[in-house]
């Protein structure tokens, strides 16, 4: 038997001072660990490690050997399953395909692998044109903002937390990443300095309902002298364990709004991804221009903040309401 898989791959912690036993080490780490190591985001190593894992538990792979030995036959059978027997969108099905992909192009450069089986798989298409990501209407909106309790500490939370996702449009893991110190005056204006994909930083100017939500929440949570202690603080209760640091997870906010989605009476379809097309949405039909719409959602290409544009859906106006009864 060979090497066995990581379930959970990471860089072994501490390496020896000495610079022998350092590169010794060094040398042991598997390939399939630098590659996911390498990567400049969280989110992105976490997304990748899961992608890949998909695949080596659907096709029960036990060893490294046995990963890096798998080809396109393999790989098209795992797509297949996910379309056929998974139901999976092509969405998540490309995206895990790319994941697997990156993978292989990086063992072939290092020499672990003699060729990247992903190239000679076709990809499921998908439209490039239109998002399906379900929006809030602004009168939905306006409830979500409202629906949680405003005499709460939980309350005040999650009142802050859905008006940065709804009035400055910040992903779910950006929200959660946030630090107390963020939140700051530039010019006399209110802005959060947010950490986007690949590490960057930027500091944006934000609607002052937000700011105004995120001081209440502090004013009661008690930690806003702690600069660089996490904005949004998890609560007892959570279905994941406590994080040490004390940061909320990604999914705990798209649990919340779902949560709040389904209190105002809206159905299933919802999710911390519907408040980003929300913002993009309105901030656009109220007269923002695309590219600092595009600024602000962090997106490095226009067609990505297009995709989250819903201006173009109103049911009002559908040809089937001008059908005869």
């Amino acid at each position: 038997m060979g090497r066995s898989l990581p379930d959970s791959p990471n860089l072994p912690v501490p390496i020896r001072s000495s610079p022998l036993g350092r590169l010794d080490e060094l040398a042991a780490i598997p390939e399939e660990e630098i590659w996911l190591a390498k990567q400049k985001s969280k989110q992105t190593r976490r997304a990748y490690r899961l992608d890949v894992r998909h695949f080596v538990r659907a096709l029960d792979i036990l060893s490294i050997e046995a990963l890096r030995q798998v080809d396109h036959r393999a790989v098209i059978a795992w797509e297949r399953m996910q379309r056929e027997q998974e139901g999976a969108a092509p969405s998540t099905i490309r995206r895990r395909l790319a994941a697997l992909s990156s993978l292989f192009k990086h063992l072939v450069k290092h020499g672990a692998a003699s060729r990247n089986p992903v190239v000679d798989v076709d990809r499921p298409a998908i439209n490039r044109d239109e998002g399906s990501t379900a929006a809030f209407s602004k009168a939905e909106a306006r409830k979500l903002l409202d629906a949680p309790p405003a005499d709460t500490l939980a309350g005040l939370r999650d009142r802050a937390i859905l008006s940065v996702g709804l009035q400055v449009g910040f992903r779910r893991a950006e929200i959660a990443a946030l630090n107390v110190g963020d939140l700051h005056q530039n010019r006399g204006f209110d802005a959060l300095r947010v950490t986007r994909k690949g590490g960057r930083r930027e500091a944006l100017a934000i609607n002052p309902q937000a700011a105004q939500r995120i001081r209440a929440y502090l004013d009661i949570a008690g930690h806003s002298d702690q600069l660089d202690a996490p904005l949004f603080r998890p609560l007892r209760g959570n279905a994941k364990p406590l994080d040490a640091a004390g940061r909320m997870d990604p999914d705990a906010i798209d649990r919340l709004v779902r949560k709040y989605a389904a209190e105002i009476g809206l159905g299933r379809g919802y999710s911390a991804l519907s408040m980003r097309a929300t913002f993009i949405t309105t901030a656009l039909e109220n007269g923002a221009q695309l590219e600092d719409v595009q600024k602000m959602a962090g997106h490095r290409d226009p067609s990505t903040t297009k995709l989250y544009d819903r201006r173009h859906y109103n049911p009002e106006k559908a040809a089937s309401f001008f059908a005869t009864d």
